[in-house]
């Protein structure tokens, strides 16, 4: 933690004469930055994984069909399927499971009292009004959702709302309609899983701005990411043109 705290210290120093007071905030986002370009091989692999499932996804529904009273046989097949295709059902996690430890770090360098015996300095620095060890609800107290330090959290509220309900959107969009009906219980799951994107805004209101900001920065960089691997049709999409190009096949003079 102690060596942690001299990086972040190193590089607040670096950009305080551009930033000033905010120098320690904008060095989180630079540095989560720099832990996501780390992770963005991890990233393409996982878009990857993602599509190749999509393109298996009439196979893995008859496998489905065919072993339907026989649990331990599908998931044999499933298993083969995906060795011999080359699909890891992990490698969509490896990013998220790997920002975890850094999260945490981030949590626990913004509000420990004392790093290596010394009293932590970092609690002092701020972002514009509101400090970065300071929580939704310490600025609640001070002024309230609109004083100066409540406006700091609107900002970051709005971000990553904005964020979540594109996210949300696209989620949805990308599910291809055969899931649902092939696979048991898919329904539910299809509903609640996109639903998750907004508890980064709960967990923003319970944590120290600087991990508040952090996750700011990690969601946006998330969706401009996915944005980008996932360029072209949603799964939806491709399905709702194959169904019309069948139905329309058949009319062709």
């Amino acid at each position: 933690m102690r060596t942690v705290a001299q990086l972040f210290a190193l590089l607040t120093g670096a950009l305080e004469p551009l930033f000033a007071t905010s120098a320690t905030a904008v060095a989180i986002v630079v540095a989560t930055m720099c832990v996501r370009t780390l992770l963005h091989p991890l990233a393409r692999a996982g878009v990857r994984g993602e599509k190749a499932r999509a393109r298996l996804a009439p196979e893995t529904a008859g496998l489905r069909k065919r072993h339907a009273g026989d649990p331990e046989r599908l998931r044999r097949a499933l298993l083969e399927l995906h060795v011999r295709e080359g699909v890891s059902p992990l490698a969509g996690i490896a990013p998220t499971l790997l920002q975890l430890p850094v999260f945490f770090v981030m949590y626990r360098l913004f509000t420990a009292p004392r790093v290596g015996g010394e009293p932590n300095g970092l609690l002092a620095d701020r972002l514009g009004p509101a400090p970065l060890g300071g929580r939704w609800t310490d600025a609640l107290a001070d002024g309230g959702v609109l004083g100066a330090p409540g406006l700091v959290y609107l900002a970051l509220f709005g971000v990553l709302a904005a964020v979540a309900l594109w996210s949300y959107r696209r989620a949805r969009a990308a599910v291809d309609p055969a899931l649902e009906q092939t696979v048991p219980g898919a329904a539910g799951l299809v509903k609640v899983l996109p639903l998750l994107s907004f508890g980064t805004l709960v967990t923003a209101a319970l944590v120290p701005l600087a991990a508040g900001l952090y996750l700011a920065t990690t969601t946006v960089w998330t969706a401009v990411e996915r944005a980008l691997l996932h360029r072209g049709p949603t799964a939806a999409a491709r399905t709702g043109a194959a169904g019309r190009a069948r139905r329309s096949g058949p009319n062709r003079s």
